[in-house]
This record gives structure tokens, C-alpha cells and sequence, in this order.
């Protein structure tokens, strides 16, 4: 539900370091940015943490030391070279990126990532959909640095907060 899924953003916040790109893929309404609230909770943002939508990008800057949380929605973005154009790989290095919608749009960005995939179990009216039950996929994709240290703590982290 909603709330697992903050409580796995902030756990998951917990594994990531500046220049780090957290890929977000669902439908509409799964918990992409619901997911990302809870990491910039795990982050310590300054700050709510809205979906990004018609602004494209949102910097939160943590309110202790930890890296900046840049969360960008790339839905309406048709390409890499507009996404290029919002210069995301000047905060990738100071910063963690969530991109939700951002499959095929922002890897070039690096050459690791975390791909998040979320999907929520259908049939469930707007009231209903923050209880709906969702089903969360995690990739490592590269070189997520150290990879052996952090894919074993993700590992752990899943099965702990995922039953």
C-alpha cells in the first residue's frame, strides 16, 4: 500500500550516494512518486515532494549533508535530446536523480542506475488506491558502485520490507 511504499523509498534512500539515477516506470497512479516521497523522507529533503509533472524537474536540497534529491518526470519529454536540454547531468553528480517515466529517456546519463517498477493491482476506484496492493520490481543495471556491498543490502532490504 501507500504507506509501504514510502516506508521502501526510505530504506532505499538509505543505499543511495550522490550521482546515483533511481529510474521510476509504472502506469499512472502506481506510486512512482509515492515511492519517491519516502526516499526524499530517507534523504531528509527540505520540503513536500510533489510529482513534477508540469514543471518537468523539482531540486529538494537535503537539510543535512546528504546528497540533493533531484526528481524529474520525463512523461512529457518525447526525447533524449529534450532531455538533454533540462541539463540533468550537471545535478546527477552533487545529487540522487529519480526519474519517473524516464525509461529510455535518461540512461545515457550514466552508466548505472537502479531501475524501480511499480505496478498496482487493478480494479481499485481513486478512493481506493492507496491501499491497493503493488507489486515493486528492482534492477541494478551497470556498475551500481560498490555493486556486491549494495546489491546484497537492497537484497536484504526487500525482503525484509517486501513480504
Amino acid at each position: 500500500d501507500a504507506a509501504a511504499m514510502q516506508s521502501l523509498g526510505r530504506s532505499v534512500a538509505s543505499l543511495l550516494r550522490a550521482g546515483d539515477l533511481v529510474v521510476a516506470a509504472g502506469p499512472l497512479g502506481a506510486g512512482k512518486t509515492t515511492f519517491t516521497q519516502g526516499l526524499a523522507e530517507g534523504l531528509a529533503v527540505d520540503g513536500a515532494v510533489i510529482s513534477p509533472t508540469f514543471v518537468l524537474s523539482r531540486v529538494h536540497p537535503s537539510a543535512d549533508g546528504r546528497p540533493t534529491l533531484v526528481h524529474v518526470d520525463a512523461y512529457r519529454l518525447g526525447s533524449r535530446a529534450e532531455v538533454d536540454d533540462i541539463d540533468l547531468e550537471t545535478d546527477l553528480a552533487d545529487a540522487v536523480l529519480v526519474a519517473e517515466w524516464g525509461a529510455g529517456l535518461v540512461e545515457q546519463l550514466t552508466d548505472r542506475w537502479l531501475e524501480v517498477t511499480v505496478r498496482r493491482a487493478t480494479g481499485h476506484d481513486a478512493q481506493e488506491a492507496d491501499q491497493a496492493t503493488r507489486e515493486i520490481e528492482v534492477a541494478a543495471v551497470g556498475e551500481w558502485e560498490p555493486a556486491a556491498e549494495r546489491l546484497s543490502a537492497l537484497s536484504d532490504l526487500l525482503r525484509r520490507e517486501l513480504p
